[in-house]
């Protein structure tokens, strides 16, 4: 089936609170944007106009599909102010997707350049409800305005990541939450923030991790709590609940060894409402994932995410020891083993464009379980090992740290993959930065 939306990014007035309107950038007048849904194997159709006073393109976050409509500069003209683009794509897979601005994204993603894209499957287990939450974070002056910072902020910034103060989950401070005692709900949560790093808690109550970036993994798993690093998505089990049981979605501290220390935050309250029927069913068993190479799987590929110190800004945020680093070609269909490690002293969330890979391994021991993943945690001078397969989608992508500010900083490689009957694409690439100052 087809689906067609229409997007348009523009600056609007948003109200977070009772007490507080800010000057948003966004989709159609909504922060987060629009949720956009479909059915696995649709074809989505997605107009973008673009009313803001600068240029922007879209990324499909974690979405399988061709290089062209990947929505980054390296395959895309930006989409000028007053444009429009037609982004044409077919989702093959089910689960919990984003999109959001891919240009000059330290700004346009801050203001609100972003939203939620949810792909159904008739395979999916049925609970009695569903609900989104986009999470991000906001840092603003005493009137309400995007903070720009002088220079001691800019250069924590560039080191942190820009953590806000203000924490919004779809576009609202401190929402209430509605579910009823009884039932059974799938939370399917984003995190969209610039550099939060979100360790999930429900006041300590149980819930079950039933999907990842890549959509459902083999069998719930029980937790109290789960990290959401910049970039990945992750689907709870929730419930059931007492009736009018009330408790805080929460947001635990996480030291990332930045300067800013983080703190616990309550994000939203939930209230449990009446007692209901369920109809909830969660099978034992999910789906089955195959394991793409064991964890001895020689390596073919080594990168390395590293910090640098630089006369101009301090710090430099660097991959293979450059910034902007080109990287060699993938060939279709050959197995991919990286090795990617990182030698700084800080967390950098790994995130793969237009591909889900496999963790093997992450310092000499396999993963607690099997998940497809785009958005990896590099823990300080820890190293991980990933497969994936590169299907047939020959074309420019690129990996980064989704702390948007490293990947400004330089922390990004470009890499084509390369249809080995075809050979290398002929076309020159726009390797221009996607950062317009």
């Amino acid at each position: 089936m087809r689906r067609d939306y229409q997007l348009r990014a523009s600056e609007f007035g948003w109200k977070t609170s009772d007490q507080r309107i800010i000057s948003a950038w966004g989709f159609n007048n909504s922060l987060p944007g629009p949720v956009l849904k479909a059915k696995k194997g649709d074809e989505m159709v997605i107009r973008v106009k673009n009313d803001l006073p600068e240029a922007t393109v879209i990324h499909w976050h974690g979405i399988r599909l061709p290089a062209a409509m990947d929505g980054t500069d390296s395959v895309q003209e930006p989409i000028e102010p007053g444009q429009e683009f037609e982004y044409r794509f077919t989702v093959p897979d089910a689960g919990t997707f984003w999109y959001h601005s891919h240009f000059n994204e330290t700004k346009q993603m801050e203001r609100g350049m972003y939203g939620a894209l949810v792909v159904e499957d008739e395979l999916d287990p049925v609970f009695d409800d569903e609900k989104i939450f986009v999470i991000d974070d906001i840092k603003l002056n005493r009137n309400n305005e995007f903070k720009t910072g002088n220079l001691v902020q800019s250069w924590i910034e560039r080191h942190d990541g820009r953590q806000g103060d203000i924490v919004l989950i779809n576009g609202t401070e401190h929402p209430v939450i509605d579910i009823s005692a009884g039932q059974t709900e799938r939370w399917r949560f984003i995190n969209a923030a610039s550099a939060r790093y979100v360790r999930l808690s429900l006041s300590g109550k149980t819930f079950r991790i039933i999907g990842t970036d890549g959509g459902l993994i083999e069998r719930p798993v029980e937790v109290t709590e789960a990290m959401l690093i910049p970039g990945e998505r992750i689907d709870i089990a929730v419930g059931p609940f007492d009736e009018n049981d009330t408790f805080s979605i929460d947001s635990l501290n996480y030291n990332r060894m930045t300067f800013v220390k983080s703190k616990n935050i309550q994000m939203a309250t939930v209230r449990v409402g009446a007692i209901k029927p369920s109809v909830a069913e969660l099978p034992e068993r999910l789906r089955t994932i195959e394991l793409l190479a064991p964890q001895d799987a020689p390596i073919n590929r080594k990168i390395k995410f590293s910090v640098g110190a630089s006369l101009k800004h301090g710090i430099d945020f660097l991959v293979n020891g450059e910034m902007h680093n080109n990287d060699k070609p993938v060939y279709v269909d050959e197995l991919q083993v990286w090795e990617i490690a990182n030698t700084s002293l800080m967390d950098h969330p790994f995130h793969l464009h237009g591909y889900f890979f496999q963790v093997i391994e992450e310092n000499g021991k396999a993963p607690a379980y099997k998940a497809w993943k785009d958005t990896y945690n590099l823990k300080p001078k820890s190293k991980i090992k990933i497969a994936w397969l590169p299907d047939n989608r020959p074309g420019m992508w690129m990996y980064h740290c989704h702390i948007l500010e490293h990947h400004e900083a330089g922390m990004m490689g470009h890499f084509e993959v390369v249809d080995r009957a075809k050979g290398p694409s002929t076309h020159t690439h726009h390797h221009h930065h996607m950062h317009h100052h």
